[in-house]
């Protein structure tokens, strides 16, 4: 019987990811032990391998990852989430940030921001917890996972990013508040972005625009709900001729840029929200005039990561509408996990995902 995972360790920027054995974890209490069957890269994996962000060294990477239960801890629950029975074998996924439930963030509804948390593909390796990330061919579930089960008919490229960009996007679009009729402002065409443009139009969204400064990506982007795409050049009059001059309802930036805030903020109509969710990275300071923040009565929101809620919504979302849009094309490409370095090389170009999977071509 096999009781060793693999696992691609990352150790520092520019230094080779090291392909370790690793023994099982033993279980206790709420803990699971999941067999990955799929894990896609994503935006913050890559910034933390060229070094645009901080991660815990030696790690295991990946936190977009689709497995199938191994084993249950002695006390781990027999229910996912939602309320759906567990066994051994069931597909399933599960949130960014596992939460203690009583601390003071906790307390306040930002599990994500848990002070016990552990948070999957971003944790140190360390006796016993080696395992927490989407890199390998086992993960160790602590207590606290808020686990999902996923159906077996939602495919492997749309149901790995769920528990990232799909639920972060589910979370940002809480505090945009109410979509139905309203002209939305998509600021990037990446996974974040052409989820936010089909979850809008979906969401009974009047007008969806998208920006980009990447031609290729606005051209994938079409397939995803906007009815305008643009380029910064021509975004401040494409938002001009929508709105009779008054600006979108709600903007979301989704790319971390500067640049892009700082075309949003003026094409923000009075009264509208603005929802930043792509800056999780250093970058430089942006000017704002508290004055106009308060005479246009803007709101201003900051959304990282999400509760376990919104990767529940996420997963509704996908399971409704992955053939509406054509998510499953987003991931370019899958590779084994031996030949994970020729899938950060892939990731580094201008593919919107690539996944790691335990049967790849």
């Amino acid at each position: 019987m096999e009781t060793n995972s693999r696992a691609a360790i990352f150790h520092a920027v520019d230094q080779p990811l090291e392909l370790r054995t690793i023994p099982w974890p033993t279980l206790q209490g709420s803990e699971y032990l999941i067999r990955i069957t799929a894990c896609t890269l994503c935006g913050s994996d890559l910034h933390s391998v060229h070094g645009r962000r901080k991660v815990p060294t030696p790690t295991v990477l990946g936190h977009e990852i689709l497995g199938r239960i191994e084993a249950f801890g002695p006390a781990a629950p027999r229910t996912d989430f939602a309320g759906n029975a567990l066994e051994i074998g069931d597909r399933v996924t599960w949130a960014i940030v596992a939460s203690c439930g009583t601390c003071f963030y906790c307390q306040r509804g930002l599990s994500q921001k848990c002070e016990q948390q552990t948070k999957y593909g971003h944790e140190a390796v360390r006796p016993g917890y080696e395992l927490t990330g989407g890199l390998a061919d086992y993960c160790h579930l602590a207590p606290g996972t808020a686990i999902f089960r996923v159906p077996d008919d939602l495919p492997d490229a749309v149901a790995c990013p769920a528990n990232c960009a799909t639920a972060t996007v589910a979370g940002a679009m809480v505090l945009a508040g109410d979509l139905v009729g309203r002209t939305v402002l998509i600021m990037g065409a990446g996974m974040l972005g052409v989820t936010g443009m089909a979850w809008a139009k979906a969401h009974g969204a009047a007008l969806v625009i998208g920006c980009d400064v990447d031609a290729e990506r606005l051209r994938v982007a079409a397939a995803f709900g906007a009815d305008r795409l643009v380029t910064p050049s021509e975004l401040a009059e494409a938002v001009a001729s929508c709105t009779t001059g008054h600006g979108v309802d709600i903007a979301l930036e989704m790319t971390g840029s500067p640049e892009a805030f700082e075309a949003a903020l003026p094409l923000t109509r009075m009264g509208g929200t603005i929802v930043l969710i792509g800056s999780v990275f250093p970058s430089r300071p942006v000017p704002l005039l508290l004055e106009q923040v308060v005479r246009r009565c803007l709101t201003l929101q900051g959304n990282h990561n999400y509760s376990p809620q919104d990767l529940q919504a996420a997963l509704e979302f996908l399971a409704r509408h992955h053939r509406e849009f054509p998510f499953e094309s987003l991931v370019t490409d899958w590779f084994p996990l031996t030949d994970v370095a020729r899938a950060f090389e892939a990731s580094s170009s201008r593919s919107l995902r690539i996944g790691i999977r335990e049967s790849s071509s």
